[in-house]
């Protein structure tokens, strides 16, 4: 059995490769002459425990009643602020970020807030890719009036989204009834979702986030259903959990693989890491090839969700493991 890699051993390991970590202060791609396969872009997700502090251990109903109505109380106890992110980002070397909507709820419909937010991108050097959207409801609520209302909650992160110079939003398949009913109710809520994206050039992403959503026939079907040219997917590595029973887990190979034909973004999930860096529970040279060998030539998301290591560490794990599967790629 392989060594984790604890944060002695990380620092240890980043010692060795500060070289790769130094670019980071450099114009990104003078260290390769050729067009790299993939570029690499960071999640808010990975800094979620910097931006919400302290605000979370009140239980889950105390904090979505402060995303709701007082998001200035989660801002209090920040330790980072969503403006301030971009320029994380860079400063690790990564020039692409996607947000999480969460990270900035009550700011969506702020239009001096978004032209800050711009701004702070462009000082940093640093592009907006797409918003991840949750807590607005379910897409393929059971009746149309719930399915309205979602995407009535929706259209300002959409605005908001085309505003930031965003390719996406990425919105929850979210449903109820059977198998087959919740394909046909989230196809019916995301077609609606496309419909006004397309008026601002954006596109809907779906991502595999439990559920039947983490079922990668499933949602291929959904895809197929919805049926719009703005429709997409971001498939993550490891989100494929589909019963609230532990144990059962639907195959990520499989299901990144039936995802990809629908990719418009791809999600690097990291957890922990062996004494080699890899990524303990993904075999990242299989899943980086299941996204190349579909044509995928976009970003690929760090989003860090371990607690071995800071954040900070996490996502420099997770960074150089892509720089190295990618230099591996890159050299057959």
């Amino acid at each position: 059995m392989k060594t984790k890699l604890n944060r002695r051993s990380f620092l240890q390991q980043s010692a060795v490769v500060s070289s790769g970590v130094m670019l980071g202060a450099l114009p990104l791609g003078l260290n390769s002459c050729k067009e790299e396969l993939f570029k690499i872009s960071l999640a808010e997700w990975s800094v979620n425990n910097l931006i919400f502090g302290k605000a979370r251990e009140a239980g889950w109903e105390k904090f979505n009643e402060m995303l709701h109505h007082d998001f200035a109380s989660i801002e209090k106890s920040a330790t980072m602020k969503n403006i301030e992110f971009p320029a994380y980002a860079r400063s690790l070397g990564i020039d692409a970020v996607e947000y999480v909507n969460t990270c900035f709820f009550d700011k969506a419909k702020n239009e001096a807030y978004l032209v800050d937010l711009n701004k702070a991108c462009d000082d940093a050097g640093v592009k907006s890719l797409l918003i991840m959207c949750d807590a607005e409801g379910m897409v393929g609520a059971p009746t149309q009036e719930e399915r309205l209302q979602t995407l009535e909650n929706h259209k300002k992160w959409i605005d908001a989204a085309a505003l930031l110079g965003c390719h996406s939003v990425r919105v929850n398949a979210a449903s109820e009834g059977s198998y087959e009913e919740q394909k046909k109710l989230a196809a019916d809520g995301l077609r609606l979702l496309c419909e006004y994206a397309d008026l601002a050039n954006i596109n809907v992403l779906v991502e595999n986030h439990g559920g039947y959503s983490s079922d990668g026939s499933w949602l291929a079907d959904v895809m197929n259903m919805t049926d719009h040219p703005r429709i997409g997917t971001l498939p993550d590595f490891a989100n494929f959990r589909v019963s609230y029973d532990p144990e059962i887990w639907y195959d990520r190979y499989q299901g990144v693989e039936e995802l990809m034909p629908f990719a418009k973004a791809v999600s690097a999930k990291s957890h922990n890491f062996d004494e080699e860096g890899n990524e303990t529970g993904t075999d990242y040279e299989k899943m980086v090839g299941i996204v190349l060998d579909a044509g995928y030539r976009g970003y690929i998301g760090i989003e860090y969700e371990g607690n071995e290591l800071s954040e900070k560490e996490g996502i420099m794990a997770t960074k150089q493991l892509l720089e190295k599967v990618r230099a591996n790629y890159q050299k057959s």
